[in-house]
């Protein structure tokens, strides 16, 4: 006789567990200590087996007859409801486990294994942690296209259509690793072209004209905030490099006596070492970030802690206040002055120049010939470029530089 609401509600425990059964197998274990289980018993190939279904009340009799006819449906079909059970546990744990915040580390630890430089893995983790904490942590394979739109049109909102770009470039390599790796069917990112803002292109704020240049060092030199922040400012139109690479240099990089600093493969964005010639100018300006910081270590660390380097924004902010703004100079707008000025003097090779810049060549062997062909006129190079800042720094009178007839 099947069970009625009343009958289930109303059976109380005895010394020992006893069953009231419904029908199709159903039936309601009640134990001594008063819990009620719902249990299914089935045969399957010739065996008698039992599924536990869910405790009573939190499963009434209605829901437990529903998930009775779903097992009885699976059994129909040749399927075991007791493993599509185990099954499903499993794929929940895994699930849980791989959160999008997981693999987006996993992925970031796997390209740092295959060569990513130091400064692009910390970018990496920066645009992941832009997408939240509670974005986090939802396991990837319930991430929709609306889901990642939402976080993108949050970053949009503060008017930051670059880093919403950089974002979406990246969780959609996150997704497609995923995929990689089996444990993603398609990636939510797929169908987003387009949704986007596009941001206006912006170059980097440099000053090329020779005498605003020297301007501009006479104006470092009498910046009077914190000293490394000064020597850093100091140091950037000698060395010309990227301002991350300047701000990561560590003094087991720097050698005095051989008048050479050697960046290592991992921070350089090429993924090729960059040896820099250092003028005279420059190491007396290294000796003086050596006292302070030396001998091991960051050049540049943090103010809060030696084990961080310089904040990335530390030398703009010196160019802030000592009243220039992004449009007219930032850190990176050393090279393009450094690029410019080179150049328009006419003495130096373009291939040169640009090794000093430390730009790619797609082509591996030219590459290799023009760092032995041009080291030489690099270290003549950097000694003149030194020079020439100090006259421009003090002032001397500013010659137009002679350009070369353009050929017809």
């Amino acid at each position: 006789m099947p069970l009625t609401d009343t009958a289930v509600r109303n059976a109380k425990p005895k010394e020992k567990p006893y069953k009231l059964g419904d029908a199709g197998g159903l039936f309601l274990l009640v134990q001594p200590t008063g819990g009620k289980l719902w249990r299914l018993k089935y045969r399957l190939d010739g065996r008698e087996k039992k599924l536990g279904i869910g405790t009573y009340p939190a499963i009434s009799l209605s829901d437990a007859r529903k998930r009775r006819d779903q097992a009885r449906e699976l059994i129909a079909n040749g399927r075991d409801p007791s493993r599509e059970k185990q099954l499903a546990k499993q794929r929940a744990k895994v699930s849980a486990d791989n959160t999008f915040g997981a693999i987006a580390s996993e992925f970031i630890d796997k390209r740092r294994r295959e060569g990513m430089a130091a400064s692009t893995a910390n970018k990496s983790k920066y645009y992941i942690a832009r997408m939240g904490v509670t974005f986090a942590r939802l396991p990837i394979a319930e991430i929709t296209p609306p889901d990642v739109l939402a976080v993108l049109r949050r970053i949009e909102a503060t008017g930051n259509y670059e880093t919403a770009r950089r974002v979406l470039q990246l969780a959609g390599r996150v997704f497609r690793y995923a995929v990689a790796t089996a444990r993603l069917e398609s990636a939510p990112t797929r169908d987003l072209r387009g949704a986007l803002t596009a941001p206006t292109p912006k170059h980097y704020g440099a000053i090329t004209d020779p005498k605003r240049a020297g301007e501009l060092l006479r104006a470092i030199d009498g910046y009077d905030g914190y000293p490394l922040t000064k020597l850093a400012m100091q140091i950037s139109p000698h060395v010309f490099v990227r301002p991350g690479e300047l701000r990561h240099a560590e003094w087991s990089e720097i050698d005095f006596e051989a008048a050479l600093w050697t960046i290592p493969a991992d921070k350089m964005k090429m993924r090729r070492a960059h040896h820099v010639p250092l003028s005279q100018q420059t190491i007396a300006l290294f000796r003086q970030v050596y006292e302070i910081t030396g001998p091991a270590g960051y050049v540049f660390p943090s103010m809060r802690t030696r084990s961080r380097p310089m904040s990335e924004n530390t030398i703009n902010a010196g160019l802030r206040r000592l009243g220039y703004s992004g449009d007219e100079m930032t850190a990176h707008g050393f090279r393009a002055m450094a690029s410019t000025l080179l150049n328009e003097s006419g003495k130096w090779s373009a291939d040169a120049i640009e090794r000093a810049l430390a730009h790619g060549d797609t082509d591996k062997v030219r590459a290799a010939y023009h760092r032995g062909q041009h080291w030489q006129e690099r270290v003549e190079m950097a000694q003149w470029w030194s020079d020439h800042l100090d006259t421009l720094r003090d002032g001397a009178e500013i010659l137009p530089f002679q350009r070369k007839p353009a050929r017809g």
